[in-house]
C-alpha cells in the first residue's frame, strides 16, 4: 500500500525543484561553469581509469555480464549494464583524487563535497543508455549538483571528520546521482520522492578509509547507488515521503540533526555551483593542501631553493587540514598515502618545483630523496588559525636553510582553482591534455574540448561520449 504523501517540509522542497526546474530555467552562469565541470569530471576519470581502483572494478563487471546500456570512460572502455557504468566512472573519477571539491565558508565544517563526479558519473551512463539530449544531460547534471551540495551544507556539522566521520562524497553524493538519474529517467513527483528515500537506506561511507582504494569506491558506490534508486523508483519501488527529515530518517541518523533554512528558501538562490561554487584542482590530492604547495612554490621561486639547501620546513595550518581533517597522513610510502600527507607535498615541490600525476606516483614517493626530504618537514596546528575556523584553509611555512636563513611565506586568500581564483579555460584544457595524454589521442583530445566548449549546443551526446572512450 503506498505511503502518505507529506507535500510539506525539505523532502519536499527538494522534490518539487526538482521536478519542475527544466532547462529554459537555468541562468547562464551555472550552464557555463557546468560545462567546465563536465569537462574536469571528465579529465580525471579518464586518467583514473588507469588506475589499479578503476581495473579492479572492470574486471568484476566483466566477470559478472550483462546488458550492454553504458560505455565506461578512457582506457579500456567496456559496454556494460547502467549502473556498473556510473560505478566505473565514479571509481575513476576520484581514483586520483584530482577531482572537483565544494567547499563550505562556514566556521563549523570545511570541505562540503566531491559534487562533480556521482551526477557526472549518472549522466553519463543514463545519458547514454536513453540517448538523452544535451540540454537535458546539463539539467539533470546542475540539479544533482545543486541537491548534494545543498544537502551537505544542512546537515549538522557532526556528521563530518572530527564528528561521526562520514565521507560525504559518499554519503551524501548519492543524493546527486540519485536526482540527476530521476531528471534524465522523466519521474513524476511521486517516483522522485521515492528515489531520495531509497537512496537514504542506500547511503553510504565512512572516512576512515583515506589513502586507500576503498576511498575512491565511495564514490563509485555513490554513482551506481544513484542510478539504482532511480531504477527502482520508476518500477514502482516506494519509501517514506519525508525520508531526510523524519525521525530516525536521513539527517537524525547520519548527522543528528540539520538546519531546514539550509535548503528552504535556498534551492538555486544562488545555485551551488555559483555559491559556495567548486575548487577545480591543479594538484591531484585532497584540495586543503593546494595552497600550501601553490605557497611552497612561491617561497623556491622567489628566494631559488636548491633541495640540496634545505635544513628544516616547518608548516604551520589548521585541523581543518590536518588530523583531524583529510591530511592526516604523517609520513607517505606510497601514491595513494601521498594525496592526503602535507610532508609529501612540500617535498615534491621542493624537490621537482611541481605536484602532477608524474609525482603522485610510487616510484617518486618512494625514492630515496622523497623519502629523506618528508622527514625534514614538521607540521602543526597553529591555533591562531584553527580560531578562523574551518571554512577558511591557510598555511604558513617556514623553510630554513643549512646556513640558517630561514624563508617565510604565507597562502593566498584566495587560493589557485577555486570559486573565487577559478582555472581560466586554457588551465582547464592543459589540465584535460595532461589527465588524458596517456589514454587518448591528441585529435580526440582536442575534439572532446571543442565539443565541450559548445556542450549545449551538440545535436546528440554520442559524438562526444566516442572521443572520451577507449
Amino acid at each position: 500500500m503506498a505511503l502518505e504523501t507529506i507535500k510539506e517540509g525539505v523532502t519536499h522542497e527538494l522534490v518539487k525543484f526538482v521536478v519542475d526546474t527544466q532547462y529554459a530555467d537555468l541562468p547562464k552562469e551555472p550552464i557555463e561553469i557546468a560545462k567546465r565541470c563536465i569537462v574536469d569530471g571528465t579529465a580525471v576519470a579518464i586518467a583514473g581509469s588507469t588506475e589499479p581502483a578503476a581495473v579492479i572494478l572492470r574486471k568484476f563487471a566483466k566477470e559478472i555480464g550483462g546488458a550492454e546500456n553504458a560505455r565506461t570512460l578512457g582506457k579500456d572502455s567496456i559496454v556494460v549494464p547502467v549502473h556498473l557504468a556510473a560505478q566505473i566512472n565514479g571509481m575513476s573519477g576520484h581514483a586520483l583524487d584530482w577531482d572537483d571539491t565544494a567547499l563550505s565558508e562556514e566556521k563549523d565544517r570545511s570541505v562540503l563535497i566531491h559534487p562533480t563526479v556521482q551526477p557526472l558519473s549518472a549522466c553519463f551512463a543514463l545519458g547514454e543508455q536513453l540517448d538523452v539530449s544535451t540540454d537535458d544531460f546539463l539539467t539533470a547534471f546542475i540539479l544533482g549538483f545543486e541537491v548534494q551540495v545543498k544537502i551537505a551544507e544542512a546537515i549538522d556539522a557532526e556528521h563530518f571528520t572530527g564528528g561521526r566521520g562520514f565521507h560525504t562524497s559518499g554519503t551524501i553524493g548519492i543524493f546527486g546521482a540519485t536526482v540527476a538519474s530521476s531528471k534524465l529517467l522523466g519521474l513524476d513527483y511521486e517516483q522522485t520522492s521515492n528515489a531520495l528515500a531509497i537512496a537514504s537506506t542506500m547511503s553510504a561511507g565512512v572516512g576512515a578509509n583515506h589513502g586507500t582504494m576503498s576511498k575512491p569506491l565511495n564514490m563509485a558506490r555513490a554513482a551506481e547507488n544513484g542510478v539504482t534508486a532511480a531504477k527502482f523508483a520508476s518500477l514502482g519501488m516506494d519509501g517514506p515521503t519525508n525520508a531526510l527529515e523524519a525521525g530516525r530518517g536521513f539527517f537524525e541518523a547520519f548527522g543528528g540533526g540539520y538546519d531546514p533554512a539550509k535548503i528552504i528558501g535556498r534551492l538555486r538562490n544562488p545555485f551551488a555551483i555559483i555559491y559556495p561554487g567548486t575548487s577545480i584542482k591543479p594538484y591531484p590530492s585532497g584540495v586543503v593542501g593546494h595552497p600550501g604547495m601553490d605557497t611552497m612554490k612561491k617561497l623556491v621561486a622567489k628566494h631559488d631553493i636548491k633541495p640540496e639547501e634545505v635544513q628544516s620546513i616547518k608548516v604551520l595550518t589548521g585541523s581543518n587540514v590536518i588530523k583531524p581533517g583529510p591530511l592526516r597522513i604523517l609520513h607517505a610510502h606510497n601514491a595513494l598515502e601521498a594525496k592526503f600527507c602535507v610532508a609529501f607535498q612540500m617535498a615534491s615541490i621542493v624537490l621537482r618545483r611541481k605536484a602532477g600525476l608524474s609525482e603522485f606516483a610510487d616510484d617518486f614517493v618512494q625514492s630515496p630523496e622523497c623519502q629523506n626530504m618528508q622527514k625534514k618537514v614538521d607540521v602543526a596546528i597553529d591555533p591562531e588559525i584553527d580560531a578562523l575556523g574551518k571554512g577558511r584553509i591557510v598555511s604558513k611555512i617556514y623553510l630554513t636553510t643549512k646556513d640558517g636563513e630561514t624563508y617565510f611565506e604565507e597562502s593566498d586568500r584566495y587560493y589557485r582553482g577555486g570559486p573565487k581564483n577559478p582555472l581560466s579555460w586554457e588551465e582547464l584544457s592543459e589540465k584535460f591534455n595532461d589527465a588524458s595524454q596517456h589514454v587518448l589521442t591528441a585529435a580526440n583530445a582536442e575534439a572532446f574540448l571543442a565539443m565541450a566548449k559548445d556542450f549545449e549546443n551538440l545535436p546528440n551526446l554520442k559524438d562526444i561520449v566516442d572521443t572520451v572512450t577507449a
